[in-house]
C-alpha cells in the first residue's frame, strides 16, 4: 500500500521524505518504506528495457537534489590517490621504462602528460586489450613519474565523508546490485546454436543498468568505498539471495543459477572421490583422459566412453598422487559464491566477459580492500574462465579482456605472492595448463612410430592455432617475473614435475617427414602454431626463470631444475623408444626439453659457479642427448641443399624461422651449447664421426677420386660437406655460452647485423636476440645498447634526393669493425637468409679495397676467439683427434688432386679449422711420448693426437675401395699401407685384438663401426645383442658397401705427402706458379717475431695458407724444418697429370677473350649496317610527297625546319599537317598559384581550439572577390578580359621533352589498352607513360609546322618611329588573326590541335572555367584559354624563384613546351575576334571622344583602363594577333602595356600618401610639368595622376579614411621610385618569360638590384643613350605614343566617374599589389606528439564524431575523415572531395594515426612517406614504435618542392586507384 502510495508521488520529494526518515535516530519506519518502494520498483519480473527503475534509483540515492549536483558533491570528497583510469582497446596510453617498475605499466596521455618525463625512455602505444593508468600506484612505478595530481598524496587533505550524503547509496544499491543479477541469472541459456544471439540481447538490454554502476565508480574513493562494502558484504548477499522461498519468481531465478553453478568446475561432482587424483601416462606427466575425471570437463560433455578408448591409447600408467590437489580440491570443485562481487564475476565470465562489465570492475581497483577481495575472486574462478575460453567462439576478444583485467591485478608482487600463497594460484595455473593442452594430444610419431608411447600436442588444433592458450600463459610468466613467487615455485617439486610434463608435451611436435618420390599434396602450415606454442608456453617462462637464477645462493633450484630435466628427458627417450640411432627422413624442430637443461646449465656455470660435471648424466645419456639437436642441424643443412624440396616451402619457413632473431636464443642456440657440452665430454673421434655419418658424408671422404655415396645424390654432396665443416667450425668457434660477457655477446650480435646490412635503429633493435621473456627486465634500447652502438656503428643522416627514395638514418659498421671485428663464422649463425652471408662478404670486400688493405677477392678472415671457460676446456680435444686429422688431410689432398664436389668453401672451412688447432693446443700431452705410440702402429695413419706433430707426419700409402673403372686400379700395393674410409669392411676382418683398435683408429671411416663400438662399450653390452637391437642386419648397408658388389675393388695409392706439404702445394696451385711460397723467417730469423701483421688477417687463400703455415713452424721446431726442407728441393714439384689441362686452361683463357671482343665488334658493324638500310627504305615508302614538298619549299626554309625524332619508330623529320609531331605531356589542374599569400611567412597549422586559418589573404580568393566587384559595377564581356583566371584549378603543361608521330601515339595507346598487366595508370583516361623516359604523361601536344625560333630579319631591332607599330599592330588586330598555315581545310593537325583543347578543358572542373554570368559565353573560353598561358608563365616564374634574377634557360625551359602551347591556344583564340568598339588596343592608344549619347542607361560601362589587369591584356594581344608575330610589333605592344601598368603603379601610389603628401608632391610635380622630358618624369606623372583623380571628390576622401591606418610612413623620392620599379617587375618578368618563349631570347643573369634595369633592357624599353653605370629612373623607360597628359586624363576620368558612386570600391579595384609570395605548405610544429594530442580525438566539423582515420590538409590546415562514410557526399569521400575543392584534385593530406602522408592526385593516389622522423632518422608508419617523432625540415622541403613543381606523378612510382574511398 504504502509503497503505491509513494510511486504516485513526485520522484524528487519522496526521496527528499524518505532520506530525512533515515536520517532519524529511529528510522525503522524509513527503512521499511524504502524497502516496500525497492520491492516494487526494483521488480525483476519488469521488462529490464524498462528505465523508470533507473530513473527512482537516481532520484533516491540523490536524496532529492538533482542527480549531477549529487555527483559533483560526492567527488569532491575523492581521496583516490591513484588514477585508475580503465581504457578499452584502441585507446592511445604511454608506457616509460624509466619510471616503470614493472614492464607492464602504462599511463593515460593526460597523467603522461603532466608528469615530467624528458629524457626517457618511453613509447606511445595502442592498447591492444585495453589497460588502467597506473599513476599513483608505486608498486608499478616509481613516484617520481607521477603526474601533478597523483603525486601530491591527495587523500590526505580531504574533509572525511558525512554520513547522510551516502546513506541513500547505502540501503538502494545491494537492491540494485542484486536487481541486475536477477536480470542475468534470468537471461542466461546454457550455450547452443541460438545462445549467443539471445545472451548479446540481455547484454543490450542492460546496458543503461550497468552503464548507471560504471558511473558510480567514476564518481571517486568516496562512492568506491561504498561500492566495496556493498560487494564483498557476505551477509547482505544471503540476505538478499536466499530467503526469498515463498516469491516462485526468486525461486525460479535461483535454480537457473545453480544450474548453471554446476558446470563451473574442472570437475563434475559425480567425480569427486577422482579429485584428489591425477594419472600422469607412463611417468611421463600426461594427464590422461580419464584421469581427469580430475580434470576432465562435465559428462554432459564428453561421454566416458570415449574416454576410456583415449586412455588405451597412451599406454601404461603410472599413478601419482598430487600433493598440491589434496592440499585444495578447490581447484576442481564447483564454485561456491559467498557475496555479491563473486556472483558478478562469475555472470561475467558465462557472458564472455562483456566490455561494460569489465571496465566496472576494473573501474574500481583504485579501492585496496576491492583490489585484494576482487584479486581472491578471480582467481577462485581461474580454473572456469579458463573453461569458458575454450568453448568460447569469440576467444580472441575473450582473451583480450581476460588479460585486460589479470594483468591489472598480477603485475603486482605484493598480490601476487599474498595470492600464491593463499590460494594456490601456481597450482591452479600450472593444473589448468595441462587440463588446456589435454584437450589436443595426439600420439607421437618421433623414431618408433609403432612402440611410441609419448603424447605430443597437435598443432593443427585451434587451441594452438589461434593461440587461445596465450591469456594464461601471459599470466604465468607475469607472475614468474615476481621473485618471491618464482622461489615459490621452484621450491615446489611437485609442481616442477608437473611443469615438465607440461613440457615434454611439447616435446618435438610437428614433426616433419622427408618426402622422398611425390611432392607434397598439400602444405601444412602448422609450424607458425609450433614455433608460436614453445616460444610463449615453453621459453618464456624458462627466461622468466632463469633470471632468478642469477646468484649462488639460488644453486639449489637450479640443481633441482636440472635434475628433473634430466629426468623427463629419460622418460621422453624411453617412451619414444629411442636407443642410439634416430629414425631417418624425419626432424621436429622442437625440443623444448633439451633448451631448458641447456640454459640451467648455461646459467649454473656462468652466474652461479657451480661444477659442470655435477650437473651432467652418464656418458650413455650424453650421447643420447646430442643426437637430436645434432639430427636438427643436420636436417637444416639438408634443406638448405634442397633435399627436402619435396616438401615444399614450409620446411624452408621452420629452418628459416629456427635461426630468426626473435627465436635463436631459445632455439638454435641452446641447441648449440648443448652439442658444445656433449662434444667437450664424449669421446672426441666418437663425436666428429657422428657428425660425418649425421651429414651423410661419410662415403664421400676418400682418397680415391671416384666413389660412391649410397644415401645422398650427387649434387647434394658438395653441399651437405660445406655444411658439415661449416657446422663443426661454428661448434668450435662459438662462445657465446662459453665465457663470452654479456656485452661482448651484444657487441657481436650487432656486429654480424651491420655487417650483412647497414640497419635502422628500430631493425637493429629486432634482430638482436633480446632475452625473450619481456619482463625479464633487461630491456632492449637500455643504456648499454646505445653506447654499444655508439661504439661499433656511425650514423647515417637520413638522405633526400628529391626524385631518389628517401632514406631513413641508418648505422654502418666503423672501419676498424670491419677491419677486426667481422666474424662470418657470427654472421653465418644468424643469417636468415643465406644470400645474406654473401652480401656481408661482399661488403667486407668493398671495405678492404677502399682502405687498401686488400685488392683480390678476400676469403672470410679468421678471427681470434675468446678463451673457453675452463669447464668446456674438453671442446679443444675435438681439433686433436686422429678422426679429424684424418678428415682434414683426405680434404687437402682430394682438393689439391682437383676431385669433383670440392669447393674453395670446402678448402676454406678446412683451413678454418686446422689454425683454429694451432690457436688451441693442447697442454695435456708431453711431445716425448708420441715415438712410443708409433712403434705400436706402424700402419697407422698418425702417430698421435696432437695436430702440431700431425701437421708434418708423412702418409705414403692408402688402400682405398674404388669402383673398378677408376685409374687407381691399375697400381700394385707395396708393403704398408693406410687404410681408407670406405674400405671398413675388409680391414675390420683382417685384424684382431690389439691390433684391431690401432688400425681402427688408422682408418678413417672404420668410422660408422668405430662410433659403434665406442658407444656399446659404454653401454657395457655383448656386441651380438646390441648389433640386433640397434637395427635390423639389412640397414648396415646404407652405410657400408658390401663387400660383395662386385663394382667395387681395392686399390693402393701412393700418396708421400703431410699435410704441410699439402699446404705448400695448395699455396702454389692458388698462386698458379711454382715455387710460389718462400717464408721470410728462413733469410730473416727476425720475421718470427713479426708473426701476426695486418698482412696476414685480411687477404684469400694464399695469404691463410701463409698464416697457417707460418704459426705452425713457430709453435713446433720439427714443422719449421719440414717447411724449410720442402722448400729447399730446388727441383719444383711435379704437378699431377691431372693438372695438364688446368694449366691448358689459363693459356687458352686470353686467346679466346681476343676471339670473343673480334667477334662483338663484327656483329655491331653489321647491325648497324642493317638499320641504316633498313631506315632508309622505311622513309622510301613512307612519303611519296616528301620531294615534292622539297620542290616548293625555298632553300633557307629547308634548313630552319625543325626536326623532331619520334621515340617510337626512331624516324627524324619535320611536323607536317598531315604528319604532325607531338610533345609528350601531362596536363593538371593546379590551384598552386592561389594558395600564394603576402606575408613572407607560411601559416602555422593550428595545434589548440585558439588558433584559427583564415583563407581569405590568399592570391585565389583575392582574385576572387576582384572579379565578383567589377562584374557587379561593369560590362560582363568586358570585366572577363579585364583579370586573368586559373589561380585556382588552372592547367598546367608540363613535358619530358621528347616527341613523337600522333600517329605512333594512337597505336601505342591502342597496345596500351590491350595490354593484360597492371598498369598503375588509366589508359582510357588517355594516361600513358613516355615509351622512352617512362615519365607519366596524358596528352600530346601538337608541335607548330614551319621554322624554329629563329633570329631571322623578324628579329633585329626596328628603328621605326613607335606610332607607326602602333598603327600596324591596330591593323594585324582587324585582320582575323590568320595563321600562315591555310587553315580553310581541316587537316590532321588542326584536328589535333582541337582535341588537345579538348584535353585542356577536361583537365580542370567546370567551376574553374565558368565565371560569366551568362553560362557558355564565348568570353568564357576566351578568357580561360588566355588564363592558361598565364598560369603556366606564372608557375614558370615561381619555380625559378619568383624573379629571373637566375637568367639563362633553366632547366624548366629545357624541358618547356610553351612555345607549342601558345601556338595552340593562338590557333584556338583566332576564333573570337574583338569587336573593334570595345578592343582595348584603341582606348590606350587614341583620345576617345565620350559617347553618353550611345549609352543607353542599362548597359553597363567598360571596365576601367586603370582597373584591369596589364600582363592579361599583354597575353590577350600576343595570342589573338596572327602568327608567327614580329619582334618590333611584341615590343611595341610591351611598350604601350608599360606606360599603363605606370600609371596603375601611380594610381595605387598615391592612395598611400596622407592628405598633406598628396598635396605637396601635386605641387612640386606641377613646377615642372612644362620641362623637355615632362612625359618621363615620375613626379610630374604623379603630381598629374593626383590632380586628375581628385577631380572626383570621393576618390580621395575614402582612400585617406582607409589608408590612414595602414601606413605612417614618410614617403622620399628614392622610396617612391623603388616602389615604382616593384610594382611593375611582375609585368616585366611575364613580358620578359614570353619573350623568351617566342623569340627564343637568352635571359641574362643578374643581380636582384638590377633585375629593373635588366629585363627593361631585354624588351628594349631603354632609351638608346642609357649607360648602365647611370642610375636608372623607371619613367625614363616610358615611350609616349601620344600625348601622355592627355590619354592620363582620359583613363583617370573613367575611375573618377565610377568613383563617384561607389568610392571604397574604386579605391580598392586601384589599390592591387602584384606581389606574392612563394606558395608554402603549412608550418608544421617541432614535434608530433603536438599534432596528435589535438587531432587524435578532435571531432570532424562535418559530421561531429571523432574520426577513425583522421587526416589534415597540409595546404590549407581542414581536418577531414579518411575513408570515412560519415561524411561521404555523391559517393565521394571527404578526402578525395577536399581534394578537389582544396587543389583541383591535388590533395597532401598527414594521416594523424599513421604520421605518414599520402597524396591524391586525381583518380589515383600514393602513399608518400613521412615527414615526421624519430631520433634516429627512422619512419614510424602507423606509430607502431610510439616514439617521440621529430619534424624533419629537409624532407618536408622536398615534399613542397614536388607540390610547387607539381612532380608528384614523376618522382613517386607506387600509385594505385582510390574509387574515390579516400
Amino acid at each position: 500500500m504504502m509503497a503505491a502510495l509513494l510511486l504516485r508521488r513526485d520522484k524528487k520529494s519522496t526521496a527528499a521524505h524518505l532520506k530525512a526518515d533515515l536520517n532519524r535516530t529511529d528510522n525503522s519506519s524509513g527503512v521499511h518504506q524504502l524497502q516496500e518502494l525497492l520491492d516494487s520498483v526494483l521488480n525483476p519480473e519488469r521488462p529490464a528495457g524498462d528505465t523508470e527503475a533507473l530513473e527512482w534509483c537516481k532520484c533516491l540515492l540523490a536524496g532529492g537534489e538533482e542527480f549531477e549536483e549529487f555527483c559533483k558533491t560526492v567527488r569532491s570528497y575523492d581521496n583516490a590517490t591513484l588514477c585508475g583510469l580503465v581504457w578499452t582497446a584502441n585507446f592511445v596510453a604511454y608506457r616509460c621504462r624509466t619510471c616503470g617498475i614493472s614492464p607492464c605499466m602504462s599511463l593515460c596521455a593526460e597523467c603522461f602528460n603532466n608528469g615530467d618525463h624528458t629524457g626517457h625512455d618511453f613509447n606511445m602505444f595502442r592498447s591492444q586489450a585495453g589497460g588502467a593508468c597506473d599513476c599513483g600506484d608505486n608498486n608499478v612505478m616509481r613516484d617520481s613519474g607521477f603526474c601533478r595530481r597523483h603525486r601530491s598524496k591527495t587523500g590526505t587533505n580531504v574533509p572525511s565523508v558525512p554520513r547522510e550524503l551516502l546513506l541513500m547509496s547505502e540501503m538502494v544499491l545491494p537492491r540494485f546490485i542484486i536487481y541486475v543479477i536477477q536480470y542475468l541469472r534470468d537471461g542466461y541459456s546454457e550455450p547452443g546454436p541460438a545462445s549467443e544471439r539471445d545472451l548479446q540481447k540481455v547484454l543490450q538490454q542492460l546496458e543503461p543498468q550497468i552503464s548507471f554502476l560504471e558511473e558510480l565508480t567514476k564518481m571517486g574513493g568516496a562512492m568506491r568505498t561504498v561500492l566495496t562494502k556493498i560487494l564483498t558484504n557476505q551477509q547482505s548477499y544471503k540476505d538478499l539471495t536466499m530467503g526469498q522461498e515463498e516469491n516462485v519468481h526468486a525461486k525460479k531465478n535461483y535454480d537457473k543459477y545453480l544450474s548453471a553453478l554446476k558446470s563451473s568446475g574442472l570437475v563434475s561432482s559425480d567425480e569427486k572421490n577422482a579429485s584428489g587424483v591425477i594419472e600422469l601416462a607412463a611417468g611421463t606427466g600426461v594427464l590422461s583422459d580419464l584421469g581427469a575425471a580430475a580434470v576432465a570437463g562435465d559428462p554432459a560433455e564428453s561421454s566416458i566412453e570415449d574416454d576410456q578408448d583415449g586412455s588405451q591409447e597412451v599406454g601404461q600408467r603410472k599413478r601419482v598422487k598430487l600433493s598440491s590437489s589434496t592440499k585444495d580440491p578447490s581447484i576442481m570443485d564447483v564454485l561456491k559464491h559467498k557475496c555479491f562481487l563473486e556472483e558478478l564475476l562469475f555472470w561475467t565470465i558465462k557472458y564472455e566477459f562483456p566490455q561494460k562489465m569489465v571496465t566496472f570492475l576494473l573501474n574500481m581497483l583504485p579501492d585496496q580492500d576491492y583490489k585484494i577481495s576482487f584479486t581472491r575472486t578471480f582467481v577462485q574462478h581461474y580454473a572456469f574462465i579458463m573453461k569458458t575460453l575454450m568453448k568460447s567462439h569469440e576467444s580472441d576478444t575473450m582473451s583480450n579482456r581476460i588479460v585486460h583485467i589479470s594483468v591489472q591485478l598480477f603485475s603486482n608482487e605484493e598480490l601476487a605472492r599474498h595470492v600464491t600463497e593463499e590460494c594456490q594460484l601456481l597450482d591452479i595455473m600450472v593444473t589448468v595448463l595441462l587440463y588446456m593442452m589435454e584437450s589436443c594430444l595426439v600420439k607421437s610419431e618421433l623414431q618408433d612410430e609403432e612402440n611410441n608411447r609419448h603424447v605430443v600436442v597437435n598443432c593443427g588444433e585451434a587451441l594452438l592455432k589461434n593461440n587461445t592458450y596465450w591469456p594464461l600463459v601471459s599470466d604465468f610468466i607475469n607472475i614468474l617475473s615476481h621473485q618471491s613467487v618464482a622461489k615459490k615455485f621452484l621450491e615446489d617439486q611437485s609442481l616442477l614435475m608437473l611443469w615438465m610434463s607440461f613440457v615434454s608435451f611439447f616435446q618435438g611436435m610437428n614433426l616433419n617427414k622427408r618426402e622422398i618420390n611425390e611432392h607434397v599434396e598439400f602444405e601444412s602450415q602448422t609450424y607458425y602454431a609450433a614455433f608460436a606454442a614453445e616460444l610463449e608456453a615453453c621459453a618464456q617462462p624458462m627466461w622468466g626463470l632463469l633470471t632468478h637464477c642469477k646468484v649462488k645462493e639460488t644453486q639449489e633450484y637450479t640443481k633441482t631444475v636440472v635434475r628433473y630435466c634430466l629426468e623427463t628427458l629419460q622418460i621422453w627417450f624411453d617412451s619414444v623408444n629411442f636407443v642410439d640411432e634416430p629414425a631417418p627422413h624425419q626432424v621436429s624442430f622442437h625440443l623444448p626439453l633439451h633448451r631448458y637443461y641447456a640454459m640451467f646449465l648455461s646459467k649454473a656455470v656462468k652466474c652461479q659457479g657451480l661444477d659442470l660435471d655435477s650437473l651432467l648424466p652418464d656418458q650413455e645419456m650424453l650421447m643420447k642427448i646430442m643426437i637430436h639437436p645434432l639430427q636438427i642441424q643436420a636436417s637444416l643443412s639438408e634443406i638448405h641443399s634442397n633435399m627436402w624440396v619435396r616438401n615444399g616451402l614450409q620446411i624452408k619457413g621452420q629452418a628459416m624461422t629456427y635461426v630468426q632473431s626473435h627465436f635463436c636464443n631459445s632455439m638454435i642456440d641452446p641447441d648449440i651449447y648443448l652439442l658444445q657440452v656433449c662434444a667437450s665430454r664424449l669421446d672426441p673421434d666418437y663425436f666428429i664421426s657422428s657428425v660425418f655419418e649425421r651429414f651423410k658424408v661419410v662415403d664421400l671422404l676418400t682418397m680415391a677420386s671416384q666413389h660412391q655415396n649410397t644415401v645422398l645424390d650427387p649434387e647434394h654432396e658438395r653441399p651437405m660437406l660445406e655444411g658439415a665443416l661449416t657446422f663443426l667450425v661454428l661448434l668450435l668457434s662459438l662462445r657465446i655460452h662459453l665465457g663470452m660477457t654479456d656485452d661482448d655477446i651484444l657487441r657481436a650480435e650487432m656486429v654480424s647485423q651491420l655487417c650483412m646490412n647497414d640497419r635502422t635503429h628500430s631493425s637493429l633493435l629486432d634482430l638482436i636476440p633480446e632475452n625473450p621473456n619481456p619482463k625479464s627486465g633487461t630491456v632492449p634500447g637500455s643504456s648499454s645498447f646505445e653506447a654499444m652502438l655508439s661504439a661499433v656503428a656511425d650514423f647515417k643522416a637520413p638522405v633526400f634526393e628529391p626524385g631518389g627514395s628517401m632514406q631513413q638514418g641508418m648505422y654502418t659498421p666503423k672501419a676498424e669493425v670491419w677491419e677486426k671485428e667481422f666474424d662470418p663464422i657470427m654472421v653465418i649463425l644468424r643469417t636468415v637468409y643465406r644470400r645474406d652471408v654473401q652480401t656481408a662478404m661482399d661488403r667486407y670486400t668493398a671495405f678492404l679495397k677502399e682502405s687498401g688493405f686488400f685488392s683480390g677477392n678476400p676469403w672470410p678472415p679468421y678471427k681470434e676467439r675468446t678463451p673457453l671457460h675452463p669447464c668446456y676446456k674438453g671442446l679443444g680435444r675435438l681439433l686433436h683427434c686422429k678422426t679429424l686429422h684424418i678428415v682434414l688431410f683426405t680434404l687437402l689432398y682430394k682438393i689439391s688432386m682437383d676431385h669433383q664436389n670440392m669447393s674453395e668453401h670446402v678448402l676454406c672451412m678446412v683451413l678454418y679449422l686446422i689454425e683454429l688447432g694451432l690457436d688451441n693446443v693442447l697442454q695435456e700431452e708431453p711431445e716425448e711420448e708420441e715415438p712410443c705410440i708409433e712403434e705400436h702402429c706402424h700402419d697407422s695413419w698418425f702417430p698421435g693426437t696432437n695436430l702440431l706433430s700431425n701437421l708434418h707426419h708423412v702418409i705414403n700409402f692408402v688402400r682405398v675401395r674404388v669402383p673398378e673403372t677408376a685409374p687407381e686400379v691399375k697400381r700394385e700395393p707395396p708393403a704398408s699401407t693406410s687404410t681408407d674410409s670406405s674400405s671398413f669392411a675388409q680391414t675390420s676382418r683382417r685384424f684382431s685384438g690389439l691390433q684391431r683398435q690401432n688400425s681402427g683408429a688408422a682408418q678413417v671411416f672404420s668410422l660408422v663401426a668405430e662410433r659403434r663400438r665406442k658407444f656399446q662399450e659404454i653401454i657395457n653390452r655383448s656386441s651380438g645383442e646390441a648389433s640386433q637391437a640397434v637395427r635390423p642386419k639389412s640397414s648396415a648397408t646404407k652405410w657400408i658397401p658390401h663387400g660383395s658388389t662386385p663394382q667395387l675393388t681395392t686399390a693402393i695409392l701412393e700418396i708421400r705427402e703431410s699435410m704441410i706439404s699439402l699446404l705448400i702445394k695448395l699455396h702454389h696451385k692458388l698462386s698458379a706458379k711454382q715455387n710460389s711460397f718462400c717464408p721470410p723467417w728462413m733469410e730473416d730469423p727476425e720475421a718470427f717475431v713479426r708473426l701476426d701483421s695486418v698482412k696476414y688477417s685480411h687477404g684469400d687463400g694464399i695469404s691463410a695458407i701463409e698464416r697457417i703455415l707460418t704459426k705452425a713452424a713457430f709453435r713446433a721446431r720439427q714443422n719449421k724444418r719440414c717447411i724449410q726442407e720442402i722448400c729447399m728441393k730446388i727441383s719444383p714439384p711435379v704437378p699431377p697429370k691431372r693438372n695438364g689441362p688446368a694449366d691448358k686452361k689459363t693459356m687458352d683463357k686470353e686467346e679466346r677473350r681476343q676471339k670473343a671482343r673480334e667477334r662483338q665488334q663484327k656483329l655491331l658493324a653489321e647491325f648497324a649496317s642493317r638499320q641504316k638500310s633498313f631506315m632508309e627504305t622505311a622513309m622510301d615508302v613512307e612519303s611519296p610527297d616528301a620531294d615534292a614538298a622539297m620542290d616548293l619549299g625555298s632553300s633557307e626554309q629547308q634548313v630552319s625546319e625543325i626536326l623532331y625524332d619520334c621515340v617510337i619508330c626512331g624516324q627524324s623529320g619535320p611536323s607536317t599537317e598531315d604528319r604532325p609531331t607531338g610533345l609528350v605531356v601531362l596536363l593538371q589542374a593546379s590551384s598552386v598559384l592561389g594558395h600564394r599569400c603576402k606575408s613572407t611567412e607560411p601559416k602555422r597549422l593550428p595545434t589548440s581550439d585558439e588558433e584559427h586559418i583564415y583563407p581569405v589573404d590568399t592570391c585565389a580568393a583575392t582574385h576572387d572577390v576582384r572579379l565578383t566587384t567589377l562584374q557587379r559595377f561593369f560590362n560582363d564581356s568586358s570585366c572577363l578580359q579585364s583579370v586573368s583566371i586559373g589561380w585556382e584549378g588552372g592547367v598546367y603543361v608540363q613535358t619530358c621533352g621528347h616527341t613523337l608521330h600522333i600517329d605512333c601515339h594512337k597505336s601505342y595507346m591502342e597496345s596500351l589498352r590491350n595490354d593484360q598487366v597492371l598498369q598503375g595508370f588509366s589508359v582510357d583516361k588517355g594516361e600513358f607513360t613516355c615509351p622512352l623516359c617512362r615519365q607519366f604523361a596524358n596528352s600530346v601536344l601538337p608541335c607548330y609546322p614551319g621554322r624554329g625560333v629563329e633570329k631571322a630579319h623578324w628579329q633585329t631591332p626596328s628603328r621605326r618611329n613607335l606610332s607607326v607599330l602602333v598603327k600596324e599592330v591596330e591593323d594585324l588586330q582587324d585582320q582575323l588573326g590568320t595563321f600562315s598555315v591555310s587553315t580553310s581545310s581541316e587537316t590532321n593537325l588542326s584536328r589535333e590541335m582541337e582535341s588537345v583543347i579538348k584535353d585542356i578543358k577536361n583537365t580542370t572542373q567546370k567551376k574553374y572555367m565558368d565565371y560569366s554570368k551568362t553560362p557558355g559565353s564565348p568570353d568564357n573560353d576566351f578568357l580561360f584559354m588566355y588564363s592558361v598561358a598565364r598560369t603556366n608563365l606564372e608557375l614558370e616564374l615561381v619555380h625559378r624563384g619568383g624573379d629571373l634574377c637566375c637568367g639563362g634557360a633553366s632547366a624548366a625551359t629545357k624541358r618547356s613546351c610553351l612555345n607549342q602551347l601558345f601556338h595552340v591556344l593562338a590557333m584556338h583564340m583566332r576564333l573570337y575576334s574583338i569587336d573593334s568598339a570595345y578592343n582595348p588596343w584603341t582606348r590606350l592608344t587614341q583620345l576617345t571622344q565620350k559617347r553618353d549619347s550611345h549609352v543607353c542607361n542599362d548597359e553597363r560601362p567598360e571596365v576601367p583602363l586603370l582597373f584591369r589587369d596589364v600582363p592579361s591584356l599583354l597575353i590577350i594581344f600576343v595570342l589573338t594577333m596572327p602568327q608567327p608575330l614580329h619582334k618590333e610589333h611584341f615590343t611595341c605592344i610591351v611598350k604601350v602595356l608599360y606606360t599603363l601598368q605606370y600609371m596603375h603603379a601611380i594610381a595605387a601610389l598615391s592612395v598611400k600618401f596622407s592628405a598633406e603628401e598628396r598635396l605637396a608632391w601635386k605641387n612640386s610635380g606641377a613646377l615642372k610639368k612644362h620641362t623637355s622630358d615632362a612625359e618621363k618624369s615620375w613626379e610630374v606623372l604623379l603630381s598629374h595622376g593626383i590632380s586628375e583623380l581628385s577631380k572626383g571628390n570621393r576618390f580621395y576622401e575614402v582612400a585617406t579614411e582607409e589608408i590612414s591606418v595602414i601606413s605612417s610612413r614618410v614617403w622620399s623620392p628614392q622610396s617612391i621610385e623603388y616602389a615604382l620599379q616593384q610594382f611593375c617587375l611582375p609585368f616585366l618578368r611575364i613580358s620578359s618569360l614570353l619573350q623568351h618563349h617566342l623569340f627564343g631570347d637568352d635571359l641574362p643573369n643578374c643581380l636582384s638590384e638590377e633585375e629593373f634595369p635588366v629585363l627593361a633592357n631585354c624588351l628594349g624599353l631603354l632609351p638608346s643613350a642609357f649607360q648602365p653605370s647611370n642610375q636608372l629612373h623607371s619613367a625614363s623607360c616610358l615611350d609616349w605614343s601620344i600625348s601622355a597628359f592627355e590619354i592620363i586624363s582620359q583613363w583617370c576620368s573613367e575611375v573618377t566617374e565610377f568613383a563617384d558612386m561607389n568610392a571604397e570600391h574604386a579605391v580598392t579595384l586601384v589599390v592591387q599589389d602584384p606581389h606574392w609570395t612563394a606558395p608554402r605548405l603549412l608550418r608544421l610544429p617541432e614535434n608530433y606528439n603536438t599534432i596528435f594530442q589535438y587531432y587524435h580525438r578532435k571531432a570532424c566539423t562535418f559530421c561531429n564524431k571523432v574520426p577513425k582515420d583522421p587526416a589534415l590538409c597540409l595546404v590549407c590546415g581542414t581536418f577531414v575523415c579518411l575513408k570515412g562514410l560519415c561524411c561521404k557526399q555523391q559517393n565521394y569521400c571527404e578526402c578525395v572531395l577536399h581534394s578537389q575543392h582544396c587543389g583541383a584534385a591535388t590533395g597532401i593530406f598527414l594521416l594523424i594515426n599513421a604520421s605518414v602522408i599520402i597524396i591524391i592526385r586525381g583518380h589515383r593516389f600514393c602513399l608518400w612517406g613521412a615527414v615526421y622522423l624519430d631520433a634516429h632518422g627512422e619512419e614510424d608508419r602507423d606509430l607502431r614504435r610510439g616514439k617521440p617523432l621529430y619534424l624533419c625540415e629537409e624532407r618536408y622541403k622536398v615534399l613542397e618542392q614536388q607540390w610547387v613543381s607539381h612532380t608528384f606523378d614523376h618522382i613517386n612510382k607506387r600509385w594505385g586507384p582510390h574509387y574515390n574511398g579516400l
